[in-house]
């Protein structure tokens, strides 16, 4: 697809601030759409349009009655697995009247393509088996996993009724500069935080559970991609949903070494009682992203590295 006009929804998020970038160094004409509940306007890249706004907002048909857009990125979300837990009703307001409110002026006014951010751990569930491929059971057990497998079968509806093309991309463990140390999610953030505060790292469990780490900067450049890929034309939900990760996995005990190492800090580790309904295990097959030319380009030390030299700064 040619560079043209793109809405970021989340644009001023921690993932949706480094997607403006890229489509920015491709050519696009871009906008940011985010209600700095959970983002920052100091995130939005120079050159990069950012509206104040709600995605549930009634504006946001104005918005795109006077953008004229050709693609849709939608990262705003509600994430907080904890949050939508305690209040599903919120979760699925953002996550799945957002989306709607989104999808209705898309179709009204135009669109070539719509790219939708899911999620690779709060979808699956437990998996049986790993890595864990596209096509295995959707088993989420939160209600934040529910609107995100929701969301993805309304984009299908759509798809199926109106000639809606789109691109789920199911994210493994995002990490990188930007991210918030003091959320829920984000372990990397959230050790180097501590790092830098003196404290010891705090490690739920043993501490062997894994996860599979992904750098920011190479999740972007699967979102230009999936602007960009041949799609199928029929099928099922996993024919246009690709999971992004790396395809290897790293147990919390091996991370927090490698981030105290990385940090020249000697704080200590602090062991807790595991927390309920922490999947032990979670890792992505990748195999279908890769077969259209992505990789990641960022080792996991490297983009470790990265990430404790900007939170540092940003402390300084």
């Amino acid at each position: 697809m040619s560079p043209g006009r793109v809405l970021v929804t989340g644009g001023a998020g921690f993932i949706g601030s480094h997607v403006c970038e890229a489509y920015l160094v491709q050519g696009w004409e871009v906008t940011a759409l985010d209600n700095l509940d959970g983002g920052r306007a100091a995130n939005v890249p120079r050159g990069v349009h950012l509206i104040e706004m709600d995605i549930r907002d009634e504006g946001v048909r104005r918005v795109f009655r006077d953008g004229g857009f050709d693609v849709v990125n939608h990262h705003a979300a509600q994430a907080n697995v904890r949050d939508s837990v305690s209040r599903p009703r919120h979760d699925a307001s953002v996550n799945v009247d957002g989306l709607l409110n989104l999808l209705e002026s898309a179709l009204e006014f135009g669109l070539s393509r719509f790219v939708f951010v899911s999620s690779g751990g709060a979808l699956y569930g437990e998996a049986a088996g790993l890595p864990i491929p596209r096509t295995a059971p959707k088993r989420p057990v939160s209600p934040y996993g529910v609107s995100k497998l929701a969301s993805e079968h309304y984009l299908d509806a759509f798809r199926r009724l109106r000639g809606l093309e789109y691109v789920a991309l199911r994210y493994a463990n995002v990490y990188g500069p930007r991210q918030d140390p003091h959320g829920e999610a984000g372990v990397v953030a959230i050790f180097a935080r501590r790092i830098l505060d003196g404290e010891r790292l705090a490690v739920f469990g043993d501490g062997e559970q894994t996860r599979d780490f992904v750098f920011v900067k190479d999740v972007a450049a699967a979102n230009i991609l999936a602007t960009n890929a041949h799609l199928p034309r029929a099928g099922g939900l996993d024919d246009v949903a690709f999971n992004v990760g790396t395809g290897e996995r790293t147990s919390i005990n091996a991370l927090a070494t490698a981030m105290i190492e990385i940090a020249g800090r000697a704080v200590g580790i602090a062991r807790e009682p595991a927390r309920p309904g922490d999947p032990m295990h979670n890792g992505l097959d990748c195999s279908e992203i890769r077969a259209l030319g992505w990789s990641p380009a960022h080792s996991l030390d490297a983009g470790l590295r990265e990430t404790w030299d900007f939170i540092a700064r940003e402390a300084a």
